[in-house]
């Protein structure tokens, strides 16, 4: 069949859900979600059997992160100006009132270190009021406003963690060598000292306290290739396996509410898979599994633990989230995030292996057009950002958008990428614009050869990383793409990481060890930079940008728009002024995807408009 599909709005796709995101509060007796109010995301709550009213009246971005005080008298959101990142804490009631800005310090970030159900008035949380660098610990009281300082931050720490107690007690560093350490101490007055510390090849940190505060729950890769659950004893350092799967990373893990053992443990390769340690969940897990399609995961629920809220994630339908009561077992439905959405019939995805030139495996996902075969397709590599991070498996607008417009959408777990263990992951160590780039190139060929793709019509595609990656391709690999959008990529490394926001100054070590060293290893890095190949480019670029970026400045992508345009290189740049890593309001994510829609398609339905690539010259 090559029955194109209905064509999707794309409101339905990129303008606001009707409904997100549902919390219960600790007692169960009240819901909270985002919903749009005069067209901006805002929370909206009441009694869970009873109507809800919106109780914040955002006219910005919207909201996006928020939470319950632990009290249920109300709700707790963070929000930054425009895009900045520098996030404010306010707490707005339930009965309406102005909200309070609980961190009212310009130009500082917050960030929720944690909150305890036993102690309902406080907060624990980061600010790197002191010295835009580091982030020192303050206690936050709700009722006063007050704010306390707890601990602060000796030059190096990157994290913190609080006991059971509400005590904090754990801290992981950065250390010099670009490896990581955890530290510990037992009361407040004590001295840190190191309890466990891993090299820049491994990975490791603490999930918590166990229940008695004893013990801790440990992530760590150092005896294996992917990170595995300990618990780990306080007292004699003995140390037992709670939770490992060859081949994918611990994913995250479920705690109890009010006694903070672990219960269960995700890991994902290629789909979302949950590892039992609470075997008191063993029914409720294989109710879940038949309640709905797709993958799950408990996204909030009571103290008591009795009601959940369950989301499920579907390649082929909106995320859908049901209301769980453990006493019944039983399920029903609450909403859908996109209801309108679901009239239209959907592309599926579906996980597939690559193998790169050098023997590496890679995770995957195609998804064809619904109703059309996977034949001589045009076709868009989408590149995820980090490049730190992965893809998975599920709902993603941008592919459905995609195939809604009849093309083929691949998406690489590419070589760096998290999830897949240590190798995987240090096998992408500054590799930027080399091999990392090599998988994505492969990857576009695995699809020729398959016959999926149309040589001719493939373009890359992405955001970030995802957005170096395009510039990247289309420099450094000028015959394999007819055109490439950027989206917040950097052009030149060196500007990138000279660039770097104040509070990502203890991680610097990481760039320069998975990167390169902008102080001796300039060169190299210049090369790896597409600016300096723009020469090179001759395919039509799409980039987009927001103005207020704290981590690609508008500059990245303004070196390169005009080093193309001196050239007389075709490209087109959109700069949104009220954005910044990534575009929140829903004005400017339709502006920009109906720029991009008439992009893509002007160049991925011009047959014959490009000469297809040699795959002989290419490794098999």
């Amino acid at each position: 069949m090559n029955n194109r599909p209905k064509p999707i709005p794309r409101e339905l796709l990129f303008g606001n859900p009707e409904k997100a995101s549902p919390k219960l509060s600790a007692d169960g007796k009240q819901m909270a979600f985002l919903a749009p109010e005069e067209g901006v995301l805002n929370i909206w709550a009441g009694p869970v059997s009873g109507a809800a009213k919106p109780v914040t009246a955002d006219r910005g971005r919207g909201i996006r992160n928020y939470f319950w005080t632990e009290d249920g008298r109300g709700l707790i959101y963070i929000q930054d100006k425009d895009g900045d990142e520098n996030w404010h804490l306010y707490l707005s009631d339930l009965a309406g009132s102005a909200p309070q800005d609980l961190t009212p310090h310009p130009g500082a970030q917050a960030q929720i270190v944690g909150s305890h159900w036993r102690i309902p008035d406080e907060l624990l949380i980061g600010l790197n009021v002191r010295d835009k660098r580091l982030h020192d610990v303050y206690r936050l009281y709700l009722k006063t406003g007050e704010m306390r300082l707890e601990v602060e931050n000796p030059g190096d720490v990157t994290g913190w963690l609080a006991d059971n107690a509400f005590k904090v007690r754990g801290a992981k560093a950065m250390r010099p060598d670009g490896g990581t350490e955890l530290r510990l101490r037992q009361n407040p007055q004590d001295p840190w000292k190191t309890l466990m510390s891993w090299g820049p090849d491994d990975q490791g940190g603490a999930h918590g306290f166990t229940p008695d505060n004893l013990g801790l729950y440990l992530e760590s890769s150092l005896d294996s290739d992917t990170t595995v659950l300990w618990q780990i004893s306080l007292d004699n350092k003995e140390k037992n396996i709670l939770a490992a799967r060859e081949g994918a990373d611990v994913g995250g893990v479920m705690i109890h509410p009010a006694d903070f053992h672990i219960q269960a443990v995700a890991f994902e390769q290629d789909r979302l898979r949950w590892t039992l340690l609470d075997q008191s969940l063993n029914e409720d897990f294989a109710a879940l599994e038949k309640l709905a399609e797709g993958d799950f995961q408990i996204v909030s629920r009571d103290n008591a633990d009795q009601t959940w809220l369950v989301l499920y994630n579907n390649d082929r339908a909106p995320a859908r989230y049901y209301r769980y009561e453990r006493k019944t077992r039983t399920g029903s439905f609450l909403f859908s995030t996109r209801p309108k959405l679901e009239e239209h019939a959907l592309s599926p995805m579906k996980p597939v292996e690559i193998a790169a030139r050098d023997g590496l495996k890679l995770q995957a996902y195609l998804t064809v057009p619904a109703g059309m075969e996977a034949k001589s397709l045009p076709l868009v590599l989408h590149v995820h950002g980090g490049p730190w991070v992965r893809d998975s498996w599920g709902y993603h607008p941008e592919a459905q958008w995609l195939a809604n417009q009849g093309y083929g959408v691949l998406q690489v777990n590419y070589r760096g990428s998290t999830g897949f263990g240590k190798k995987f992951l240090h096998a992408g160590d500054k590799q930027w614009g080399a091999k990392m780039q090599d998988d994505l190139s492969d990857s576009v060929l695995w699809a020729v050869k398959q016959g999926i793709a149309d040589p001719k019509r493939v373009a890359i595609y992405g955001g970030s990383y995802g957005g170096y990656a395009a510039l990247a391709g289309a420099a450094f690999t000028p015959d394999l793409y007819c055109c490439a959008v950027d989206i917040v990529g950097p052009s030149n490394i060196i500007t990138l990481i000279k660039s770097i926001p104040p509070y990502w100054e203890p991680m610097r070590r990481i760039f320069d060890l998975r990167v390169g060293d902008v102080d001796t290893e300039a060169d190299f890095l210049k090369k790896r930079s597409p600016l300096f190949s723009a020469d090179k480019i001759k395919i039509p670029l799409l980039i987009a940008q927001g103005a207020n970026d704290p981590r690609v400045k508008q500059a990245e992508a303004e070196m390169i728009v005009e080093a193309l345009r001196v050239k007389g290189k075709p490209v087109e740049y959109m700069l949104f002024k009220d954005e910044g890593h990534g575009f929140a309001r829903p004005e400017n994510r339709l502006k920009f995807y109906a720029k991009a829609e008439a992009f893509l398609s002007e160049h991925l339905r011009r047959v014959g408009s490009q000469s297809a690539p040699n795959l002989a010259k290419w490794p098999s």
